[in-house]
């Protein structure tokens, strides 16, 4: 047989094993999501929609918003030219959708990639907590909470008669409470893919044992989270949307926004992740810390719950209540013992009061007082982010031309 010939039936043979091996490989795939499918309909939906075509986790209730609250641009900037425009430089390189400067009175800049807009509404995953700690804290002003030293299981009888009856709301808020829980894992259907996309979310979060002592062991936890959620929800005595809105979305001045539920028939919002909202919101979120818990002449939430939710914890010095804070420099910033994933900081931030809401890849709200700086950065997962880059760029910036005017400003006699 000719050369040619062999190298062509060899081809053949190649071909049709390969095409063998595809069709075994989807055979595999149908048969695996079929089983899926027959153990938990509604997790293999959602993985899939959420996974492929970029669906939602549940369905949406609406937080009605009040009137628009107008945030001024800035007519005159105090940031250079040159550092907002490395700002958007860089925020693109890693797939950002909205950027927002906002330094003193007025934004400095308000930037939307292609395809976006100032409507654009993103859940920026976990950023939600951060709401959530601010709502806690109004809902123990208006009495509804007694304490934040409560026992959890005041509003958790389900934690009563086991160990978890000794978890505070602090503790919680701390993410010391000692419960166990799931992380991402090859299991499709485990706790973490029922935390996060199954139609009842409620037992999936309540019902994690307890592992260590409470308030001995800093762990980063969605359910924990969750089940703060629900401490509101039966605190108030309202549906969490309910409460949420009337509290602070309707005093925001930034629209409406919603929140991700587990399911029609249960009703149980998402609140450790997915609340769906403008960059307009996020900045006026960012300013609550900024104006300690005021908007405009009103204090919605209790200037000292703002000073609190940023104190350090003990077990993690760069987290406060379910913020997260840059009090001590680490390279990688790390969320718990299970998990290997982990964020970038390149460098110590410069200003020593930077706090933030942290969203997976790379969503985040930094507020940084001394410096009356917010950054808003909204866009597709990061992995690569580097939490210190673009905040250490404009501090820098903002203390250069400051040093200038001091410069400037100062009699003849005192420049050197």
């Amino acid at each position: 047989m000719p050369c040619g010939l062999c190298i062509l039936a060899v081809m053949r043979i190649l071909f049709a094993l390969l095409k063998y091996l595809m069709l075994g490989l989807i055979l595999i795939i149908a048969g695996s999501l079929g089983t899926m499918y027959y153990l938990d309909p509604v997790v293999t939906q959602r993985l899939i929609s959420v996974l492929l075509l970029g669906g939602k986790s549940g369905p949406l209730e609406l937080v009605p918003g009040g009137p628009l609250i107008d945030t001024p641009m800035a007519t005159e900037h105090a940031l250079s030219d040159a550092a907002l425009r490395q700002t958007v430089v860089y925020a693109e390189s890693s797939g950002t959708h909205a950027l927002i400067v906002y330094h003193d009175d007025a934004i400095e800049l308000e930037h939307y990639y292609p395809g976006y807009s100032a409507s654009y509404i993103s859940s920026t995953q976990s950023m939600h907590k951060s709401v959530l700690a601010i709502l806690v804290g109004i809902a123990i002003e208006a009495g509804h909470i007694d304490s934040v030293d409560d026992p959890a299981a005041k509003y958790l009888p389900e934690w009563a008669d086991d160990g978890r009856a000794q978890i505070t709301i602090r503790q919680m808020l701390r993410q010391t409470s000692g419960i166990d829980f799931a992380t991402f894992g090859i299991n499709p259907l485990g706790g973490f893919f029922q935390l996060m996309l199954g139609a009842d979310v409620t037992p999936t979060a309540l019902n994690l044992p307890l592992e260590t002592e409470p308030g001995t062991r800093f762990d980063y936890t969605s359910a924990i989270a969750q089940n703060m959620g629900l401490i509101i929800q039966r605190a108030t005595g309202m549906r969490y949307a309910e409460y949420l809105s009337q509290a602070l979305w309707t005093q925001l001045g930034a629209g409406d926004a919603w929140v991700t539920l587990d399911s029609e028939e249960h009703g149980m919002a998402r609140t450790s992740c997915c609340l769906e909202a403008t960059p307009r919101a996020w900045l006026h979120l960012g300013l609550l810390h900024l104006n300690q818990g005021r908007i405009g002449d009103k204090q919605v939430v209790p200037a000292q719950w703002m000073q609190d939710i940023a104190v350090p914890g003990q077990h993690n010095p760069n987290y406060g209540y379910f913020t997260w804070l840059g009090t001590q420099y680490e390279l990688y910033r790390t969320y718990n013992r299970k998990t290997s994933t982990r964020v970038l900081h390149s460098e110590p931030f410069v200003a020593n009061d930077v706090r933030f809401f942290d969203g997976f890849g790379g969503q985040r709200v930094y507020i940084i007082p001394s410096r009356r700086l917010v950054l808003v950065r909204i866009g597709d997962l990061a992995t690569s982010w580097d939490d210190s880059y673009l905040v250490n760029l404009l501090v820098r910036d903002l203390d250069k031309s400051a040093a200038a005017d001091a410069t400037a400003m100062a009699p003849e006699s005192d420049q050197p």
